[in-house]
């Protein structure tokens, strides 16, 4: 019988094993590679066209962004981030600062770090988030320097989001295949009202699933996500 991934959690760890089980098996690494041709030219054509006319359009909403950071905290407009891209490359993904300049070096204050399971981190009501940085995050602008990642060829508009902790999941390791991006299906299914599993679930869907007019009706589906204002956090 073939082997099968099974995620197994208890309420002190979460951890992976393999067991003989008719249980939902993890993807081919080749089903992860496998397009339809041509799928990913245009992909590339696609974000390029589209990131470029977004920071176009999207300009004068990053002016007055940035003139709302500098005016309500100290630090820097944008956050810097390293996350794991394709293959695991690491790159330093942007957004629009939503939290005081030293947020990271505090996060010991309102979370234990080690003793959390769950890498997707949410905290209600942080402490450490600007009055101006709520206001970004539930519009989503502070995503819009993604457009930069994307135009440089480290993002796509659409794929598997890049996270800044490390996964003891096998499935994240189909993830890194292919390059991450600024939406996908998890985050229009209401992110912000699931875990790390359901994640990996939608991001397994996705990689089965993805073609161009996949992606074409994830990004309008995120369009209407962002007016409603659905799984922002």
């Amino acid at each position: 019988m073939a082997q099968t991934v099974v995620v197994e959690r208890t309420e002190e760890d979460s951890r992976v094993s393999v067991q003989d089980a008719a249980v939902q098996p993890i993807i081919a690494a080749d089903d992860v590679i496998a397009r339809p041709r041509g799928y990913g030219r245009a992909k590339r054509v696609t974000d390029v066209f589209a990131a470029a006319a977004g920071l176009i359009v999207t300009l004068p909403l990053w002016v007055l962004t940035a003139l709302l950071i500098k005016l309500s905290s100290r630090g820097p407009v944008l956050f810097r981030q390293e996350r794991p891209g394709k293959d695991g490359k690491p790159f330093r993904m942007l957004k629009f600062r939503t939290m005081v300049h030293d947020a990271e070096k505090r996060l010991h204050e309102v979370i234990d770090i080690e003793d959390t399971a769950d890498p997707l981190i949410r905290l209600k009501d942080d402490p450490r988030v600007t009055g101006v940085g709520h206001l970004l995050r539930v519009t989503s602008i502070d995503e819009l320097p993604q457009l930069i990642n994307v135009l440089r060829g480290e993002m796509s508009l659409v794929g598997p989001r890049p996270i800044s902790r490390p996964l003891r999941d096998p499935r994240n390791a189909l993830r890194l295949k292919v390059t991450p991006g600024i939406t996908g299906l998890w985050q229009i299914s209401g992110r912000k009202n699931h875990n790390t599993d359901y994640m990996l679930e939608k991001d397994m869907e996705y990689l089965q699933r993805r073609s161009l007019g996949f992606d074409l009706l994830l990004l309008l589906k995120t369009v209407v996500a962002v007016i409603k204002a659905d799984g922002a956090r």
